[in-house]
Formats: C-alpha cells, sequence, structure tokens
C-alpha cells in the first residue's frame, strides 16, 4: 500500500542530475513514501503514515517543505508497549506544528524538540523510543537543512553520485541514539538522549538533486551502490515515476532483508564488532524519495 502527499501544482523544469540554481525562482519537492513493516511480506501502511514501527510525515508550509522519519525501537514489546505509538504520534505533532507554521525553516531540530517536548507534557500516556530525522527544504534559499538522531538518514544524489548525506549516530553497536518516555521511577535507566543531541547540516540544493529519506532498514540492508543502481532508473521527474522508483528500492531492501546469505552492511558492522553474523536485516522499512523542482503555485 502507498501514500500519495502533494501540493500545490509542482513543475520540474530540470534535467535529472542537476542544474546550476537561478536567483529568484522558488524550489519545492515532488515526494513519494513506500516501505514495509517487517511482520509482513507486502507493503503495509497502517493509520497514519507507519510501517510497522516506523513513521513518516510529508508536510508543506508557505516557506518550506518539510519531510520527517521516525524508528521505533521494538524492545518496548517485550514490556507490554507497542513501539509504533511513539514514532507515529512523534511524526504526527511535528507534522502539524509545521503545517501550523510553528517551525523556522533554517531550524529543524527546533521541530523535533517541540514535539518531542509536547509528547513529554502530554496527559494521555504514552512510552517508548525511537530514532528520528527531520528534512526541510527552505523554498525560497534553496537550502536543505536537517537534523539527524540516531541510525535513520538521509541521502542528496546529484548527478549519480551522493554530494551530502546524514551521520548516523550510535552510542555502541545496534544502540543508536534516540528520545523516549520512559516509566515514573525509570528515566535515569532507559537510554534517552536529548533532541539537541541531534546532528544538525545545511546544503544548498540543485533542480535536480535527489533526496532519499529512510529508516535503518533501508541502510543496514541497501548499500550506497545499490540504492544509486536504483535511482538511476529514475528518468523523469513526475510522481509517478518517483514513486515506482521508491517502491522499487523498499521492495529490493526488503528481499534482501530476508536473505540469509547476504552480506548485508548490517552484517558487516557487526562482523567489524567481533560479531559473527551473515544474511540481510529483517526490520521495517520506509522510503521517502525526492525530486527537487520549481514551484509554481
Amino acid at each position: 500500500m502507498l501514500s500519495v502527499l502533494s501540493y500545490g501544482r509542482l513543475v520540474a523544469r530540470a534535467v535529472l542530475g542537476g542544474l546550476s540554481q537561478t536567483d529568484g525562482r522558488d524550489y519545492s519537492l515532488i515526494t513519494a513514501s513506500y516501505g514495509f513493516g517487517k511482520d509482513f511480506r507486502k507493503g503495509i501502511l497502517k493509520k497514519g503514515m507507519c510501517y510497522g514501527d516506523d513513521a513518516c510525515f510529508i508536510a508543506r508550509h508557505r516557506t518550506a517543505d518539510v519531510l520527517g522519519v521516525a524508528d521505533g525501537v521494538g524492545g518496548w514489546r517485550d514490556y507490554g508497549v507497542d513501539p509504533s505509538q511513539f514514532s507515529a504520534t512523534l511524526m504526527r505533532t511535528c507534522e502539524r506544528l509545521v503545517k501550523e507554521g510553528r517551525f523556522t525553516p533554517s531550524h529543524p531540530v527546533g521541530i523535533l524538540t517541540s514535539g518531542y517536548y509536547e509528547l513529554l507534557q502530554n496527559k494521555v500516556p504514552l512510552l517508548g523510543s525511537s530514532t528520528a530525522c527531520i528534512v526541510v527544504l527552505d523554498r525560497r534559499s534553496h537550502r536543505l537543512h536537517t537534523c539527524n538522531l540516531g541510525d535513520s538518514g538521509f541521502l542528496v544524489v546529484r548527478g549519480g553520485e551522493v554530494v551530502h548525506r546524514s551521520d548516523e549516530q550510535q552510542h555502541y553497536f545496534n544502540t543508536p541514539f534516540q528520545l523516549s518516555i520512559a516509566p515514573p521511577g525509570t528515566e535515569g535507566v532507559v537510554l534517552s538522549d536529548s533532541p539537541e543531541a541531534a546532528d544538525n547540516s545545511s546544503f544548498d540544493v540543485q533542480l535536480g538533486d535527489i533526496i532519499l529519506t529512510a529508516t535503518d532498514g533501508l541502510f543496514d540492508n541497501m548499500p550506497d551502490y545499490m540504492i544509486l543502481q536504483e535511482l538511476k532508473k529514475l528518468k523523469t521527474s513526475n510522481y509517478d515515476s518517483v514513486l515506482q522508483t521508491a517502491q522499487s528500492i523498499a521492495k529490493q531492501a526488503h528481499d534482501l532483508a530476508y536473505d540469509p546469505n547476504y552480506m548485508s552492511p548490517f552484517a558487516q558492522f557487526a562482523c567489524d564488532n567481533g560479531l559473527n553474523v551473515r544474511g540481510g536485516k529483517p526490520d521495517d522499512i520506509t522510503v521517502l524519495l525526492s525530486i527537487v523542482a520549481e514551484y509554481t503555485d
């Protein structure tokens, strides 16, 4: 199952691979999402924008386009907590803040911080943890502003090469930075990072740049060269083509996740940490695929 979010009239007048910027034109993102929950063999989109314990959002304000992904920490299930509730609530809250204009495009960590602290103050009981990545395109300045906490992340691809990317944050192997809400009295026991600990970056984008935002279910199963091979199939910048490519990437990652003989990036990382691991990593997979286009309203 897929989700479609399109806003206004997006006109892409660029050849994929990037053109030089021209002042005075606003940019926007043509974005499609696709994903899988690890407990399903087919693409499943739960209520909202959630694939398994992953959650995401695509939002637009008059000044910016904003994307977000979050990966709920599955270990909470052992304590009777649905891990998807935290990630989904966090992403819905961040989306609402964007739509209400309660953010600064150049400060995406502010969206994450406000969303997280709103969850902490909410009177509705909520427990759990998640990683989070927020990507903001400032429409007028043509700058991409990002924050990433944990091991979700993004790539910017231009001319078939990765020209900018997020930095992964891990405390130690397979233990990413994460936002948490713990039961009373266990705050010092449950791992919890501050949203201000997120890695921040800014980058000038060009028309035709491809932005891939995803949870670790993608990056743990597909190395860059495989992702780039799939992105080469993206020949046009219309929504249907973007969706088809997002679907192809997510499906390939999903298939590799269940291949016991495949030496996945996750397995290689495990071996680097002294563990004898082989195969893919079954996990929830969320892919948001975007192309930078000229915006006409």
